[in-house]
C-alpha cells in the first residue's frame, strides 16, 4: 500500500474518531500535561484493558501525582489502589523505583529522551514513545498492539513485532501523522478493528483495507 492510500485512512478514520472513546492515557495527557502522570499511566496500561486502566489510574493519581508522593505512598497502598491491572505487584515496585531514580538522577523531572527513558524499569518502546509524543509534544511513533496489527491488516506495513513496526513506520509514514496515528488505531482498534472477528462491515476504510490474515470478520 503507498502513503496516499494510508494518508487516505488516516484521515477518514481521524474523522470518524469522535464516536469511539479517546484511550486513557491521551485523556490523561490532555488534562494533565504533566509526563510523570502520562509515564504512570501508560505503565499501568500495559496488559491491561483500557477500562481497568482508566480507574486505576484515577485513583494513583488522585492519590499520588508526583515522584515523591508515589514514594511516600508505598509499596503496599499502590498495590491496592491499582489493583486489578496486569503484573500489579512489580509495577507498584516499578514505580517507586522510576519515582527514585527520576528525583535522584534527573532532579524530579521525568528525562524527555527516548535513551533515557528507556533505562527506566519497566519502560519498553511503546511506554517511551508514548510519554514523548503525549508528554513532550516531541516527534516519535508509539506502537501498541493496536498499530501493530492495524498496520499490518491494511496492508501498509509487513512485520511481525512492534518494535518492527515502529522502525518500519519511521521509514515510511509522513512525520505529521507519527504522533495522531495511536490515537487512531488504538479508538479504531478497540471499537471496529478488533484482534478476532472485526467489525468491516461498519468499518468506514473497508475498501481500502488489504483485510491480510482476516479469516473471520462481522
Amino acid at each position: 500500500m503507498d502513503n496516499q492510500t494510508f494518508v487516505q485512512i488516516l484521515q477518514i478514520l481521524q474523522k470518524e474518531s469522535g464516536k469511539w472513546d479517546v484511550p486513557i492515557v491521551t485523556l490523561v495527557a490532555q488534562r494533565s500535561k504533566d509526563p510523570f502522570q502520562v509515564l504512570v499511566s501508560t505503565i499501568l496500561s500495559l496488559r491491561t484493558k483500557d477500562e481497568v486502566t482508566t480507574i486505576a489510574s484515577k485513583k494513583l493519581i488522585s492519590a499520588a501525582g508526583t515522584p515523591e508522593e508515589i514514594i511516600k505512598l508505598g509499596e503496599d497502598k499502590i498495590k491496592q489502589l491499582i489493583y486489578p491491572v496486569g503484573f500489579y505487584k512489580r509495577k507498584a515496585v516499578n514505580l517507586i523505583d522510576i519515582s527514585k531514580i527520576i528525583i535522584n538522577k534527573y532532579r524530579g523531572k521525568v528525562p524527555d529522551n527516548l535513551d533515557d527513558l528507556l533505562s527506566l524499569p519497566g519502560v519498553g518502546r511503546k511506554t517511551a514513545n508514548l510519554v514523548m509524543t503525549l508528554g513532550f509534544n516531541k516527534q516519535g511513533i508509539c506502537v501498541d498492539t493496536h498499530v501493530h496489527r492495524i498496520s499490518n491488516r491494511i496492508g501498509y506495513v509487513n512485520t511481525k513485532t512492534p518494535e518492527e513496526t515502529e522502525f518500519a513506520l519511521r521509514a515510511k509514514l509522513p512525520a505529521e501523522w507519527w504522533i495522531p496515528i495511536n490515537d487512531i488505531f488504538v479508538a479504531f482498534g478497540q471499537a471496529l478493528c478488533r484482534p478476532i472477528s472485526p467489525w468491516c462491515s461498519k468499518c468506514p476504510v473497508n475498501k481500502l483495507c488489504h483485510r491480510i490474515n482476516v479469516d473471520k470478520s462481522r
